[in-house]
């Protein structure tokens, strides 16, 4: 019998199976919504076939992969190039011929992570093409990886390259990480929060447990995202969907700050308050 690579429209998860899965275990898990029309799970080559590449360079050395049309949850892949070799992190919801040809360009990819589930995209497709030696992803996580294989599981800390490294935060799923670069100021912040933007302009700030279910945090995950990501450097953030500039450390540590004050809430915290 043979295996094929199916992808949920709905959020962008694949899964490797014999025939049409039965369902989406991200749909199905209480940070995602289902699909209000069911399932519809495509078959890779139903998927290449409807979707092209776009790619963009929002700093020097980093590359944002897309698809167009946006598919799923609609995903951007980071391809972060170093002095020892290309880290990938999260990636597109598909590779098409050229987006695989744009990456070997620019010296092909190393080191592959992601933060969670939800940024893991195509990356089986990144590691059948590419063959990276280093699949990383938080062991609390990979619960979550069936269509590909960790060859690094990461307990609290890795850094793939002098500069760049991946700290579990935990939180929004139990192995969440997060990737800072230290070099360019940058930190690849999963889904440990959402920046809401006026066009490319930053204007606020939340952290969530489930965005779909507007679940917040608790106290203790709080806490936690403010002893990992609070002690980093940066002014840019990089989510799973969107490169913003500014936000800094300091803005981050509010939004932290102010969760820690009260009740906790999903509620987006204006960037420039209390500055």
């Amino acid at each position: 019998m043979t295996l094929s690579m199916y992808a949920c429209a709905h959020c962008g998860h694949w899964q490797r199976w014999f025939g049409t899965p039965p369902g989406c275990p991200v749909c199905g898990d209480v940070r995602n919504a289902l699909p209000e029309d069911g399932w519809d799970l495509v078959e890779e080559k139903t998927v290449g076939v409807l979707l092209a590449a776009d790619w963009h360079r929002p700093a020097p050395g980093v590359t944002g992969f897309r698809t167009v049309p946006s598919f799923g949850l609609g995903s951007t892949g980071w391809l972060i190039e170093t002095g020892n070799g290309n880290a990938a992190w999260e990636a597109a919801p598909y590779y098409p011929p050229e987006a695989l040809a744009e990456i070997e360009r620019l010296g092909g990819i190393t080191w592959l992570g992601s933060s969670h589930v939800h940024g893991y995209g195509a990356l089986w497709q990144l590691q059948r093409h590419f063959a990276p030696p280093v699949v990383a992803v938080g062991t609390r996580d990979l619960e979550w990886t069936k269509a590909f294989r960790v060859t690094w599981p990461v307990d609290e800390t890795l850094e793939p390259a002098p500069g760049l490294t991946m700290y579990r935060t935990g939180g929004h799923f139990d192995g969440h990480c997060v990737l800072h670069d230290a070099h360019r100021g940058i930190l690849f912040c999963g889904d440990a929060l959402k920046v809401d933007l006026d066009g490319t302009v930053p204007r606020a700030l939340s952290c969530h447990k489930a965005y779909h279910a507007r679940v917040p945090l608790s106290h203790g995950e709080v806490r936690r995202y403010r002893s990992v990501i609070g002690e980093l450097e940066f002014d840019a953030v990089v989510t799973p969907f969107e490169f913003a500039a500014p936000v800094t450390t300091a803005d981050v540590r509010r939004l932290f700050d102010h969760q820690l004050s009260g009740q906790p809430t999903t509620e987006a915290l204006a960037l420039g308050a209390g500055r």
